[in-house]
């Protein structure tokens, strides 16, 4: 039998303070348990647009009913169960879609978009992801990246070629080495795991955690239960830092106590 969890999530993204515009998506789905975070790639080529594919896309995918119709698959990791397996057909459909429509449009050619999707099926969380943007856990006073970066530079740190510290130093270019839209497949990394009352999950873009560091962002999000503001209080601190990038956070808290479903009402009267 599902654990029942309740949520309180929002989503705050901004240009940053360098780039001229936002090629940066979100979407929050409160009803179906589905987060996603998305950074387009290619600036000229219109990132912008593959990001917002992908988020209409995939939260799209779960609006329609289409994930009941997925089956546990088994992938590189063992057994996918069916909320998981959904989750995953949501980013290929999202990246067959990309890569079409930019192969078919002139203009589009070369756009694709890094993207990190979060679906919460009672306790069970999946997480699907290509590229550099990341799904943080939040628990007790500890904060732990879920997903592994796609990038160039990760894949040096992995292989112990530097260190997190000399990447920093040196400015290093972060290439990324999966997207969606690159190519007509892609192989999807899923997680799966249980969350706990009390946990919280941060999705986010590059531009925040290379502007914020871990410490900052747990901070932030043990200080309020107030999704929305936390998000907001993130991207600003990420400004304050330079704002080098476009910046997007989406924010939920997990929770079964009483006390929590009185302040998430009390949230959503006071902002009527």
């Amino acid at each position: 039998m599902k654990t029942k969890m309740r949520i309180m999530a929002d989503g705050h993204t901004d240009k940053g303070m360098k780039r001229p515009k936002n090629e940066d998506s979100f979407a929050v789905e409160l009803e179906a348990g589905v987060f996603v975070v998305a950074d387009g790639v290619g600036g000229s080529a219109c990132g912008e647009v593959a990001s917002k594919m992908a988020v209409d896309i995939i939260s799209g995918y779960f609006r329609s009913g289409e994930n009941t119709n997925a089956t546990p698959d088994k992938g590189s990791t063992g057994e996918h169960s069916s909320a998981s397996s959904a989750v995953v057909m949501a980013v290929k459909q999202a990246n067959e879609q990309i890569y079409n429509t930019a192969k078919d449009d002139p203009k589009l050619s070369g756009m694709a978009t890094t993207v990190v999707a979060a679906a919460l099926s009672g306790d069970r969380l999946s997480i699907a992801h290509a590229g550099d943007s990341r799904l943080y856990l939040i628990r007790g006073n500890t904060i732990e990246q879920l997903t592994d970066d796609h990038s160039l530079v990760a894949e040096q740190i992995r292989k112990g070629m530097m260190t997190k510290e000399e990447a920093h130093e040196i400015g290093m270019r972060n290439v990324i080495t999966q997207s969606l839209g690159f190519t007509p497949d892609i192989e999807v990394d899923i997680e799966e795991m249980t969350v706990y009352d009390g946990d919280a999950l941060l999705l986010c873009s590059d531009g925040l955690y290379t502007m914020v560091p871990d410490t900052a962002i747990l901070h932030t999000v043990k200080s309020s239960v107030d999704p929305r503001h936390v998000c907001e209080r993130l991207v600003d601190l990420a400004n304050k830092k330079g704002g080098r990038d476009n910046i997007t956070v989406v924010v939920a808290y997990i929770y079964k106590k009483t006390i929590f479903s009185f302040m998430y009402d009390l949230i959503k009267w006071i902002r009527r």
